[in-house]
């Protein structure tokens, strides 16, 4: 009977983990779009990052609603209501191109970061269940993960190989990609309204949630958790986006400017996804306590190295690259950036290690939980624009002592935050 229900769930992870790779091609497409932004409406940094902030402000607006709306019509058709909003959301960016608008453009990416709420409300929980929680549900969602940051590393490169000359940086540069993120909602949308997928959640009674006098909310670990989710968004986001608003500054940056830059960005993405590779491999094994404990205190470390070397002092470094094909090859770059880059490895583990922590014992409470947790994914837009406040303020690398922070709250969820003191709450 365990093999035949494995191989039923085969076709639904299957999906989870594309839809996973969605979510991060359109979500990591608003950071590196702030090196255009920037240079094309010859706005300041914090401005350049708005469009990331409208992406993940999203978040904040529709988390709940999401979990709702989960909880109401299932996993399956939130999820093709999210793949339509998505559609249309980078529809509108389009459309901003054409205008040459920087406000059409801020609500496409606010538009598309409902769709990026949704579907995250979906597959992280989907996953989680299908891997029957515990290590080898963390397993799956590290896996899922891995599929995310091979869309995050494409992403930065491409944009930074369309660009080419930042000076002469146009939305109407990015169409290819722009048109690549609407024909992957396309045809995942299309493939998904075939696919059988179960709804573990629906199943359960409204009636013994709405009778409840707990909620989500009445779990201290889960609480921290959701707070953690959104500080860790803008650690992952804020790091690489920075670095590339760094590297494609003539005054500070590397030779090739902007395409340069992509590339070194889209490096970071790929050591996540080599990250999580590891992380889906060892997951069985490895508790996701020691997974964010190990993840959160090197992360303090090299964000520390990369403050306090001097700019000047560089070195080549290995990089993916797009020209003529996806390839290896080197890059001369400060090493402040190296050690950025290396942060990748570190933020790979820590989406699938906090979600399985914090929603660890939560029973009947876990879908209204998973859309609580998609609230506070809007870190993943504030701490950046935080984070880029600093840099035109007191510069780059100044800045990082934001994700410093951030990474110290991580490191003591791990340690102490994310025990479950409520035992006691009824979850059947």
């Amino acid at each position: 009977m365990e093999s035949t229900q494995q191989k039923n769930y085969t076709l639904p992870i299957i999906m989870m983990i594309l839809l996973f790779g969605m979510i991060s091609f359109v979500t990591n497409l608003a950071a590196p779009m702030g090196v255009v932004l920037k240079n094309q409406f010859g706005v300041s940094n914090f401005l350049g990052m708005l469009g990331n902030f409208a992406n993940f402000a999203a978040y904040a607006v529709m988390g709940i609603p999401a979990g709702k709306l989960l909880e109401k019509i299932g996993y399956k058709k939130t999820a093709l209501i999210a793949i339509v909003v998505g559609f249309v959301g980078v529809g509108v960016q389009v459309l901003s191109g054409g205008a040459a608008s920087f406000a059409i453009y801020l609500i496409g990416a606010f538009i598309a970061g409902f769709s990026m709420c949704m579907l995250n409300t979906v597959v992280n929980p989907m996953l989680n269940t299908l891997g029957g929680g515990g290590n080898k549900g963390n397993q799956l969602i590290q896996i899922g993960g891995s599929f995310n940051s091979l869309m995050g590393t494409l992403v930065p490169i491409l944009v930074g190989a369309l660009v080419g000359e930042v000076a002469k940086a146009n939305i109407t540069d990015i169409y290819p990609v722009m048109y690549m993120a609407m024909g992957i909602f396309a045809v995942a949308g299309i493939v998904l309204f075939f696919v059988s997928i179960p709804e573990p959640h629906i199943t359960k009674a409204d009636a013994s949630l709405a009778n409840s006098k707990y909620s989500a909310w009445s779990f201290r670990h889960f609480v921290l958790g959701a707070i953690a989710i959104g500080v860790y968004v803008g650690v992952e986001v804020g790091i690489p986006s920075t670095m590339m608003l760094f590297l494609a500054d003539p005054a500070t940056g590397v030779a090739g400017g902007a395409a340069s830059a992509g590339v070194v960005a889209g490096t970071y993405w790929f050591l996540m996804l080599i990250g999580r590779f590891i992380g889906a491999s060892i997951g069985g094994k490895v508790s996701s306590k020691t997974m964010l404990t190990v993840a959160s205190g090197t992360g303090m470390v090299l964000v520390l190295l990369a403050i306090f070397s001097p700019v000047s002092t560089t070195m080549l470094m290995p990089v993916v690259q797009t020209d003529p094909t996806i390839s290896f090859g080197t890059a001369e770059v400060p090493i402040n950036a190296i050690f950025l880059v290396l942060c990748g490895l570190c933020t790979s583990v820590m989406w699938g290690g906090i979600f399985n922590l914090a929603v660890e014992g939560l029973g009947k409470y876990v879908a209204s939980a998973s859309g609580i947790f998609m609230m506070l994914v809007c870190g993943g837009g504030i701490f950046p624009l935080v984070q880029n406040f600093v840099a035109d303020n007191a510069g780059y690398l100044a800045s990082y002592w934001v994700p410093f922070l951030s990474l110290g709250y991580l490191l003591y969820y791990a340690l102490i935050g994310s025990k479950n003191v409520n035992k006691d709450i009824p979850v059947e």
